[in-house]
């Protein structure tokens, strides 16, 4: 180390304390790192631009901390830092192919110099990769760089390191195609300097002529760009025309800069033939990152067709300083005004490395992220946050049934309550317990919109179900009793007891808030007030409604017509599960041994098979009276593609349509596909139908069938 620290001071005048100089020569590394940093150290002084915290911090890589902040200054104790946070990604299994990782490399260096010292060694590396034996090694490195390193560096306004480390990606990814465009650009180097000449030329003695004030050059398109062509059009490299473009920079005043753009289109359009469909205007209404510029693609000599870029000296610059950054300016998507300032304030750090206070350093914190976090599973899955959002929420995006189970996490070995508040780059293990359900409670702890829908849509459906469950035990009560179960009675007494409606009444006897017993003798009185005397209702078994509605010996002679409607008392009778008849529905009545006699829906799975060997014990039956205060269990399935939102969409429907209640919902996924069994609670069958085709036009479901 202490060779390269001499190189160091003699090469790039950065010189270190005696104290720093004995830190850094107690540094051990083998002979390939030694060489790695130091080339590093050169890319990052000489390319990029750093200085000597930057410099330090590289050498110190690995050290730890307590020995680094024991010598050095706090700025390069915070790189080291930083390099160290950047090191510990590298160990937790994650794909590098994401957005979202580049996103928390930033996020993570709360000094700028840490992405950029991380480029300038892949830089190194990429450079050096001839010399690895493993051709697998090579592939990996390689599609790691174009993934990660080389969209940093351009994000990062460093272009020409960016086209670097594309053109070498591609060199240990795809060799032969790489060495293909390389000595096709070699063997046609001359030809494409003379024919820019011949181009050029004529042009720039017209311009002249005219007083114009400018510089005119042409540049060859990179080996990466080149193949990305190659891929889009098709083709090989021999049918790619446009290698290169010309781009003319104009001085002119800022009041004359449109009219003096136009006035070189012009000239050009009058030499060579514009291709009208290639023509693009950013100078009247400038792109929404306030890139300017005029671009035409004419037919040059030899009928090839030439790229020419018309921009004044103010727009260049404000091009080529990242204000309108190259990754925007190809189409990706812009981040707004916090990356534009960002960018920009990059480029002042590189053009003066001299500035190395700790005013200057904080205006370069990477703060463009600061309203998301990124955190990852046990497994190494990366998840973007909003920013404030908590272990209920992670639990909620991993998935809805995780979320509602949810008791609290882990984070670093630390057990964690459900409303600890995520950081950066933490690894999240959810802890869960089948007992567990969502309370109102939790809607002010979260903050995430998924995490809000899912647990209102949890409480809907647990009220849906308490109510069920609540009118289910006052029914069986009452029965119990001899005491008549009148609906509107019901509905009289919850008002009495100050609810607002019979439901939350029933939620109240299924959760143990109102004494049955009380309920009991409130609703007696409530009876006699009205002089009306509950009466013990006559129970006609099975077997003598078979011999009511039979003939002789089991043969069938007149047979009655049970007629079910909410009148209908004296028959024990219920609805079949199996199909789940609703008010609408064409039925038929079977008499079963114990459970009195069952309504099947005419259309049963079960029916052809009961009618076969029990035609005895088969009833006609059919509804009358109108379908008032009933609500019938029913199932849907439903299939349809596996896109974000469908469920939301359908169970929105259900949600608006008035008297249709979701008691519960299942989803499974698979190939693309979902299959959801949607359990709703309707009035009859027209309702049913309703609902059936609204989820029917749902985007994205095939298919909407009652089971």
């Amino acid at each position: 180390m202490e060779g390269l620290l001499k190189q160091i001071a003699e090469e790039y005048d950065i010189r270190f304390s005696h104290e720093e100089t004995e830190v850094l020569s107690g540094v051990q590394l083998s002979p390939s790192e030694m060489q790695l940093r130091q080339d590093s150290v050169g890319i990052a002084v000489h390319e990029i631009g750093l200085g000597k915290s930057a410099v330090a911090a590289l050498l110190l890589q690995g050290v730890e901390v307590e020995k680094v902040s024991a010598v050095f200054d706090g700025q390069v104790v915070k790189i080291v830092e930083g390099l160290h946070r950047v090191d510990d990604l590298y160990k937790i299994n994650t794909s590098l192919e994401t957005e979202n990782f580049r996103k928390l490399l930033l996020t993570l260096a709360e000094d700028v110099r840490v992405v950029l010292l991380i480029i300038a060694r892949r830089l190194a590396l990429m450079r050096s990769l001839n010399s690895h034996a493993d051709t697998e090694e090579k592939q990996r490195v390689a599609k790691e760089t174009s993934f990660l390193y080389a969209p940093l560096a351009h994000r990062l306004g460093l272009y020409a390191v960016k086209t670097e480390l594309e053109d070498l990606s591609l060199k240990f990814s795809d060799y032969d195609t790489y060495k293909n465009i390389a000595h096709t650009l070699n063997e046609t180097k001359r030809q494409r300097d003379a024919y820019i000449a011949a181009f050029i030329t004529p042009l720039k003695e017209k311009l002249e002529g005219m007083g114009f004030k400018f510089s005119i050059k042409g540049r060859t398109k990179s080996i990466h760009s080149i193949y990305k062509k190659m891929q889009k059009q098709n083709t090989d490299v021999d049918h790619i025309y446009d290698l290169f473009a010309i781009r003319i920079i104009l001085d002119s005043a800022p009041e004359k800069e449109k009219a003096e753009c136009w006035q070189v289109y012009s000239v050009i359009a009058d030499m060579y033939q514009p291709n009208p469909k290639r023509l693009r205007d950013w100078l009247t209404i400038p792109k929404s990152n306030g890139y300017e510029s005029l671009h035409t693609t004419v037919l040059g000599p030899e009928q090839k067709w030439v790229e020419v870029q018309i921009r004044t000296r103010r727009m260049d610059e404000i091009a080529e300083k990242g204000v309108a950054a190259h990754w925007k300016y190809k189409g990706g998507q812009s981040e707004g005004e916090q990356m534009d300032d960002f960018l920009k304030s990059v480029r002042e750090m590189l053009e003066n490395p001299e500035v190395e206070t700790k005013d200057a350093i904080s205006d370069f914190r990477l703060n463009l992220y600061d309203q998301e976090v990124f955190v990852f599973t046990p497994n190494g899955d990366l998840h973007r946050l909003p920013k404030g959002a908590t272990v209920l929420d992670f639990a909620f995006a991993i998935h809805t049934g995780l979320g509602c189970r949810c008791v609290g996490g882990k984070i670093g070995g630390r057990n964690v309550p459900i409303k600890h508040v995520l950081h950066n780059g933490d690894q999240v293990e959810i802890q869960s317990s089948p007992t567990q359900r969502p309370s109102q409670a939790w809607l002010g702890f979260v903050c995430t919109s998924k995490a809000r829908n899912k647990i209102r849509q949890s409480l809907k459906e647990q009220e849906y179900k308490d109510a069920a469950d609540g009118r289910e035990l006052l029914e069986r009560r009452f029965k119990n009793w001899k005491l008549e179960y009148q609906e509107s009675e019901v509905a009289r007494l919850s008002k009495k007891l100050g609810y607002k409606s019979v439901s939350y009444f029933y939620q109240a006897l299924s959760q143990g808030k109102e004494d049955i017993l009380h309920v009991r003798e409130l609703y007696s009185e409530q009876l006699q007030k009205d002089s009306v005397t509950p009466v013990a209702p006559t129970v006609v078994s099975a077997s003598e409604f078979v011999q009511m509605t039979d003939g002789e010996g089991g043969k069938h002679g007149s047979v009655d017509e049970l007629v079910i409607d909410r009148n209908l008392k004296n028959v024990d009778y219920r609805l079949a599960k199996c199909c789940n008849p609703i008010y609408g529905d064409p039925i038929f009545g079977f008499v079963s041994v114990t459970s009195g006699i069952k309504i099947h829906r005419k259309d049963c799975p079960n029916a052809q098979d009961m009618q076969a060997r029990f035609p005895y014990r088969i009833v006609p039956a059919r509804w009358s009276g109108k379908a008032v205060g009933q609500n019938y269990p029913i199932t849907l399935r439903v299939v349809g593609q596996d896109d974000i939102g469908i469920v939301t969409n359908i169970t929105s429907i259900i949600n608006k349509e008035s008297g249709v209640l979701l008691r519960t919902i299942s989803i499974d996924s698979h190939d693309g596909l979902f299959e959801g069994h949607l359990t709703l609670l309707v009035s009859d069958l027209l309702q049913l139908e309703q609902i059936r085709k609204k989820i029917a036009t749902v985007r994205g479901v095939k298919s909407c069938t009652r089971q």
